[in-house]
């Protein structure tokens, strides 16, 4: 009974989509008495050449000894290949083929050949998309308001070849005393040379 129980968490027998053909599990030692039923349409499901039959059902389960040892190590390498055919001849996963889409965790981003994937994700990579949109377009505008501010509370120096100009010395170290005695600007000193509209050589 254990041994069917695992196998029954394991393959999930009671939502496993067969083929028609396969008959593994009707056999002389009791097991016959597992009936397959067919149903015309099944949305999880969807081929044009062959028919499926969805569901295992137990007609009489009280003439099945599913206590007895042998039996259920019948039944369980039975339902091994019953699921590896299953697969090899749909090639979807048996996720696939019991609830109609795989597991996944949400991803960042979704691979983009991946047709069958779970809605919790989809979801989740949706809401990532429109937070990342969000953000980059309120980053442009802060970014734009910083730009106007600095452009009205400032203006391009006309700094020219031979001028004076005072040095502020806020960020000199060098300079020896305390802070309250020390001049707020140095020089004038004369500019040389222009290397940039900020940078000048004295």
């Amino acid at each position: 009974m254990l041994r069917r129980q695992i196998a029954i968490q394991e393959y999930g027998l009671n939502m496993t989509i067969a083929h028609k053909s396969v008959n593994i599990l009707q056999n002389a030692d009791g097991l016959s008495r597992w009936a397959l039923t067919a149903t015309p349409e099944n949305p999880a499901w969807v081929s044009q050449e062959e028919h499926h039959i969805e569901g295992i059902c137990v007609t009489d389960i009280g003439t099945v000894f599913f206590n007895q040892v042998k039996e259920s190590y019948k039944m369980d390498k039975n339902c091994h290949i019953l699921c590896q055919i299953l697969i090899k001849e749909s090639g979807k996963t048996p996720a696939m083929l019991e609830k109609g889409w795989n597991p996944r965790i949400p991803y960042d981003t979704l691979k983009k050949d991946l047709v069958d994937i779970h809605p919790t994700a989809s979801s989740f990579k949706l809401m990532l998309d429109k937070a990342r949109h969000h953000a980059n377009r309120f980053m442009q505008y802060s970014f734009k308001y910083a730009k106007e501010r600095w452009d009205k509370s400032h203006k391009p120096p006309d700094f020219k070849i031979g001028d004076l100009v005072l040095v502020s010395t806020l960020n000199f170290n060098n300079i020896k005393g305390p802070n309250k005695l020390k001049d707020s600007f140095s020089g004038p000193f004369m500019i040389k040379a222009l290397h940039r509209p900020n940078s000048v050589q004295l």
